[in-house]
């Protein structure tokens, strides 16, 4: 459901795409970040993550795409000084109403929360994805798919395909975006038939 009040968030512009229930390691090293990262932590809070729509990772502000996904950390590791390891899980979509930049450079904004979409079970005709992504499943480390697994959901199979699949970051945008989780299905499945990786 949707929360009627918009929230305050610190925005973490990356170039790349979060989504609700992926994970996502990082790797924090300049002092903005750091600060969000303890103040999250302390008072166990989320952080969002946008794909950035022009400027960069590192120095000043990057212009983010209006749609993401918060972000919370479930593990840390400082291995040296001044360079911090997390994980986190993708939780929420919202999107920006309006964002300003904070004096030490890091990115507020107001968003609104999007609605969750109802569960839907996986239609007949994809069983050929759930395949696919149990096999990346069982090929990589087991902390980048946490269980539940839940094969059986329209929506939780096609964000973890898009969430692992080389994807251009923009359609990965638009997938993130999409309300639809069986559209999401039939992009994916599309996708894949363009690279040959998938029975026509």
């Amino acid at each position: 459901m949707s929360d009627a009040a918009p929230t305050m968030l610190p925005i973490f512009p990356l170039q790349t795409v979060l989504f609700p229930g992926g994970v996502l390691p990082l790797r924090i090293f300049e002092a903005r970040y750091m600060d969000m990262t303890t103040r999250c932590l302390r008072e166990d809070a989320v952080f969002g993550v946008n794909l950035i729509a022009e400027g960069h990772e590192v120095g000043t502000p990057a212009l983010p795409h209006p749609v993401g996904v918060s972000a919370r950390i479930t593990a840390w590791d400082m291995a040296q000084p001044g360079l911090l390891h997390l994980v986190t899980v993708g939780e929420r979509r919202f999107r920006i109403l309006r964002s300003e930049v904070a004096p030490d450079g890091l990115l507020m904004a107001e968003v609104e929360w999007l609605a969750d979409p109802a569960p839907q079970p996986l239609p007949e005709g994809y069983q050929g994805l759930v395949t696919l992504l149990q096999a990346i499943i069982d090929d990589v480390d087991p902390v980048h798919f946490p269980e539940p697994h839940r094969f059986d959901e329209a929506d939780w199979v096609g964000m973890r395909l898009a969430g692992v699949l080389p994807i251009p970051m923009a359609a990965r945008q638009g997938l993130l975006e999409l309300d639809d989780a069986v559209t999401r299905l039939d992009i994916l499945r599309q996708w894949l038939e363009q690279q040959g990786l998938a029975e026509r």
